[in-house]
């Protein structure tokens, strides 16, 4: 694989070859979800978290020609700080490895990459699904094909509070993609520790899930595996104000003509001055939230 598009950091490489576990980081919230420097600062966080716990980090993203799965610090400060970093999906892949520039993996893209490396757990914030009125718009992310095709198991603090999360649920069961609420019962809405919608299965410890994922791969069901990793309660927000908060920057998101893969960062960058940077904030405690329990995970997976 190193011969081809893929091209790998030698710890990430050192430890698939030997069966240690590894955890693959996405490179969009870097590049494009959280402000300098605190995206720097929470790459970095994010790859110490796994390696505490006994993993290797794999932040992937595309540079110069190639797929990197695993990034050293330059690498990293190189996306965190460059204007021009294209944000790919699935569709976005070859384009950009033909063009040779930056590219930040999307959760989709993030998923492919590390299902084509032998990864197999992936950390990030919170999945994408479908957005508020996509009965007009159409607008629903290509991470629920890619969850419904790449088996990937995807820790997550739930998907987007801006998105339709009743519709999201219903499109990833319609898809056959399980989903496992971690030590909850209810579907966790990002910045906000519930939505109250109830999860199809609760699994409380990560040696029921590596369990359970397992399985799913023996079987051959093909599908992603979400885990649903609620926000730490200290660092949730209240979904009051948060529902206010996504109100007015959708509003302001139709006004502005905002459309398409800029609708997400628009309305985050709204929210986060409506919530005075608590949405920030929160979004940091998530991800390092989420990229321990991913690490735990593969662990426990690599003991089965």
């Amino acid at each position: 694989m190193a011969a081809g598009p893929l091209a790998f950091q030698p710890d990430v490489l050192a430890a698939l070859g030997t069966g240690r576990p590894v955890v693959a980081l996405e490179s969009t919230i870097i590049a494009h979800g959280l402000p300098r420097p605190q995206n720097l600062g929470l790459a970095r966080d994010l790859e110490a978290i796994v390696r505490e716990e006994g993993a290797v980090p794999a932040t992937i993203a595309l540079m110069a020609g190639k797929i990197r799965i695993g990034l050293d610090d330059e690498q990293l400060r190189a996306l965190a700080t460059s204007d021009d970093v294209a944000k790919v999906s699935r569709r976005d892949i070859a384009a950009v490895l033909a063009g040779g520039g930056l590219g930040a993996t999307t959760v989709a893209g993030t998923m492919l990459a590390a299902h084509m490396a032998g990864i197999s757990v992936f950390a990030t914030g919170g999945i994408g699904g479908v957005h508020r009125g996509a009965e007009e718009s159409f607008d629903i992310s290509a991470d629920l094909d890619e969850l419904a095709r790449t088996p990937v198991l995807v820790v997550t603090a739930g998907a987007k509070a801006i998105l339709d999360l009743p519709k999201t649920l219903e499109v990833l069961e319609t898809r056959g993609v399980p989903v496992i609420g971690f030590g909850t019962d209810t579907f966790p809405a990002f910045w906000c520790g519930s939505s109250g919608l109830t999860v199809p299965t609760r699994l409380d410890c990560t040696e029921a899930i590596a369990q359970a994922f397992a399985l799913h791969r023996r079987l051959a069901l093909g599908s992603g595996f979400v885990v649903a990793n609620p926000i730490p309660e200290a660092d949730a927000l209240d979904r009051a104000t948060v529902e206010r908060a996504i109100a007015q920057a959708l509003d302001d998101a139709r006004r502005a003509g905002i459309g398409g893969r800029d609708v997400t960062p628009a309305l985050l960058k709204r929210i986060l001055t409506t919530t005075a940077g608590a949405s920030l904030r929160a979004n940091i405690a998530l991800v390092r939230n989420n990229a321990r329990l991913a690490a735990r995970i593969a662990l426990a997976l690599t003991r089965l």
